[in-house]
């Protein structure tokens, strides 16, 4: 696993939202995107980290930056968990893990004693021009939109 670093250029992609929508990187060309990997939508992690992103979306625009969160779970699923959690933002479908490679977020995971691909929960903060500007790989799904924030309120 090699993740992007702070300057790489953020591969294009598009990829179907939670309605089946395709979405392009290209359609926030000029604006800041944050651009959160999580591994599975409506698990207690990622419902918490999902959670904490819709409750601090104020500040978040107030930031000028636009959230898109991507797993490999299918859009009727994440339909669901964005209805479920009333989330207010983009989720996007990478069933096929080509975007989480792209990014370098794909690779082997342990969990309670067994090895398996997936996604690395990784968040990209991709700027204006399209380069990632920072990268936040070191939080929990509990803190991790007060990561950002605080990132944020530093520039």
């Amino acid at each position: 696993m090699n993740p992007l670093k702070v300057n790489d250029i953020a591969p294009k992609f598009s990829l179907p939202d939670q309605d089946g929508e395709k979405i392009n990187l290209s359609d926030y060309q000029g604006q800041r995107v944050l651009i959160y990997f999580y591994p599975k939508a409506m698990t207690p992690g990622c419902t918490v980290q999902a959670c904490g992103l819709r409750d601090n979306m104020g500040e978040l625009k107030k930031a000028g930056v636009e959230v898109l969160g991507i797993s490999t779970d299918k859009p009727e699923k994440l339909s669901r968990f964005t209805e479920k959690e009333l989330l207010n933002f983009t989720l996007l479908s990478d069933e096929d893990h080509q975007v989480a490679q792209q990014f370098g977020v794909w690779g082997e995971k342990t969990f309670m004693g067994k090895t398996y691909d997936g996604i690395h929960r990784t968040s990209f903060l991709i700027d204006a021009t399209g380069k990632v500007e920072k990268v936040f790989n070191n939080f929990k799904t509990t803190n991790h939109h007060d990561i950002v924030l605080s990132y944020l309120q530093q520039q």
